[in-house]
């Protein structure tokens, strides 16, 4: 082994274990992995930042906003809307939300697809009185085997698409995964639909408001007395004064006999307005202390904040209003949302946007740590606050999802149409060969931006710079692997360990091993590791290498063990109610399908 190869390893070895903690976002341990290699001369730094401009890079970030301007345009919402008319039969429900979401998936970001069905799923779960879990994870499930039936599905098959070309002439075209993903797919949901679901174990999950979050035992009322300081003193000062001593929401305000719901923290208060609070007993006895604040005499009669009637019209000291009645919403923090290791009080999120975070919920379970010094976790749930308008905007912004049960929002038809005809030219072009991939999706993602079927601010921030960065910073990696000899030095020691092993059980210890590194590392990274080891093992065994990055690609997909190895999986585990072990046992007989199906399947398609 050289030195170069050692320091490869031991990088990659570092980046590995950095992965599987995930203390560190995986974005930013790619970037420690790249500095490494550029810093030990395995990478030029003229090589170290090309990976932004690689082919599976753009395509990526295009598919993504073209993902975001069919959802605008009311695409994915158009299929979905038959779901409220399949019954409450388990499995019929559990059948055709993976059909839907697996349709979605093969054409748009999988973690996208997810999120338009999701809400559907918990709102089918609710109406039919059951756990939210027994959807949820037969979703997700089916948004990874989706991904597998094109080339845009999931950025491993683009990943894996650009070794193909560089080991052959032919390389893998747009709808060269469908024979293999399709088969894997329809096999896959029968399973789920069969018997997976029934595997699944029944958790009470974050069902609904009330349910989670206990919301009107934290709500109280204090009155501005006369000796208060705070008359004549906005909103603002009052939070500002309480902030390091308690946790306080503001959630209503009545003057005079009338309720301003959800006020303007420019608010001016007067002596004799009753603010409706949320906080904890010990927390409000603090504010009380510190503000001069009172017990109301009269306790309003409030079921929900959001159902406290609202003066119309515009008060002279509220500041900036924004329109649309005050609600409550349940909205799940996603990896890439920038919620992730800060605070409600770092963020100032009343201020910036408008919304109170009332409660926090994770894994299942209310957290009873002070809100503000809750350092937020993907996967977590957020009880918020605000105007509808409001609530709408800091979710997008935040990268959160919305899991209450909401309308479809159906664009208008031609807008449907028009998103089709411009994704539907796309893929005919790539198709044809008449365009490059990244070509002809960068040039769809365009014209649906000139179409204003999306604003160039919702184009931004459609793309997850996390993932992108991630690709950007791994291509150099994976290929520092390949050059140093590191991939070839892995490949000699499967050969050998494999023993007697024909060139079908290499394929399918192959596709084990990405499928098992997947499930603890980000899928595109494994993909990327994989996909050089899979060439060189088929040099090794002196046949096509076709099949070999087939089944990297099939194995970086399909991740079913835990609920860290995709987005998919990671998002449904707290509205799910799912613990760690709870992914193998649906998972584990699925990967076992997956892996009996896809090899016979590749074999057939991609002979050896």
């Amino acid at each position: 082994m050289t030195g170069e190869q050692l320091v490869v390893f031991g990088v990659l070895g570092a980046a590995l274990l950095l992965f599987v903690w995930n203390r560190w976002r995986y974005d930013i341990v790619a970037l420690l992995a790249l500095l490494f290699v550029t810093l030990a001369g395995l990478v030029s730094p003229q090589q170290a930042f090309a990976g932004l401009g690689h082919p599976a890079v753009v395509t990526v970030a295009a598919v993504l906003v073209l993902s975001r301007g069919l959802m605008n345009a009311g695409v994915v919402d158009h299929l979905a809307r038959f779901l409220s008319r399949v019954g409450d039969r388990p499995a019929v429900q559990v059948v055709t939300l993976t059909v839907v979401v697996a349709l979605c998936s093969a054409f748009m970001n999988n973690v996208g697809a997810l999120a338009l069905l999701m809400p559907v799923a918990i709102w089918m779960a609710r109406r039919s009185g059951r756990s939210p879990s027994l959807l949820l994870m037969p979703l997700a499930f089916g948004s990874l085997l989706g991904g597998t039936m094109t080339l845009i599905g999931t950025p491993p098959n683009l990943i894996v698409a650009s070794y193909a070309a560089r080991a052959s002439d032919t390389g893998f075209g747009m709808f060269d995964f469908l024979p293999v993903g399709l088969g894997i797919t329809l096999l896959g949901i029968l399973f789920i639909g069969l018997l997976g679901w029934r595997l699944i174990p029944v958790r009470r999950a974050a069902a609904g408001v009330d349910e989670l979050f206990d919301v009107g035992d934290y709500h109280t009322e204090l009155r501005i007395t006369q000796d208060s300081k705070f008359a004549g003193r906005t909103l603002h000062d009052l939070r500002a004064a309480v902030e390091d001593e308690a946790d306080l929401a503001v959630v209503d305000l009545v003057r005079d006999g009338v309720q301003r719901g959800m006020p303007s923290i420019y608010f001016v208060l007067q002596e004799g307005d009753i603010l409706l609070v949320q906080a904890d007993a010990e927390d409000l006895k603090g504010v009380m202390d510190l503000t001069g604040l009172a017990l109301a005499e009269t306790i309003h009669d409030h079921e929900a904040p959001d159902e406290a009637p609202v003066e119309e019209g515009k008060e002279k000291n509220d500041g900036k209003d924004t329109a649309g009645e005050v609600q409550m919403a349940e909205v799940i923090v996603t990896p890439a949302s920038w919620l992730v290791g800060k605070t409600a009080t770092m963020l100032n999120l009343r201020e910036r946007y408008g919304i109170n975070v009332l409660a926090v919920a994770r894994q299942g379970r209310r957290l009873r740590e002070r809100l503000g010094r809750i350092r937020f976790m993907a996967g977590d749930i957020l009880l918020v606050q605000g105007r509808e308008e409001a609530v709408q905007v800091a979710y997008t912004d935040l990268c959160c999802l919305p899991l209450a049960e909401r309308g479809l929002r159906l664009g208008r038809p031609h807008n449907a149409l028009l998103a089709l005809a411009i994704f539907g030219l796309a893929l005919l072009l790539v198709a044809l060969e008449f365009l490059p991939v990244a070509t002809a999706l960068v040039a769809a993602a365009l014209a649906m931006v000139l179409s204003r079927l999306l604003s160039i601010d919702e184009a931004y921030r459609s793309i997850d710079l996390s993932i992108i960065l991630l690709l950007a910073a791994m291509i150099p990696v994976g290929e520092a692997l390949e050059r140093t000899g590191g991939a070839a030095l892995i490949a000699e020691g499967l050969l050998a360990l494999a023993g007697s092993l024909s060139p079908a059980g290499m394929l399918a210890l192959l596709m084990v091993v990405t499928m098992l590194l997947s499930n603890v590392v980000n899928n595109a990274a494994a993909a990327i590791l994989m996909a050089p080891i899979g060439i060189d093992l088929a040099r090794g065994l002196d046949v096509s290498a076709d099949p070999f990055l087939m089944a990297v690609a099939i194995g970086a997909s399909c991740v079913f063990l835990t609920p860290i190895g995709h987005q998919s999986s990671t998002l449904v585990m707290a509205p799910g109610g799912y613990r760690f072990h709870d992914y193998w046992r649906m998972g584990l007989p699925l990967s076992l399908i997956v892996v009996g199906a896809g090899v016979p399947l590749i074999l057939r398609v991609w002979p050896l």
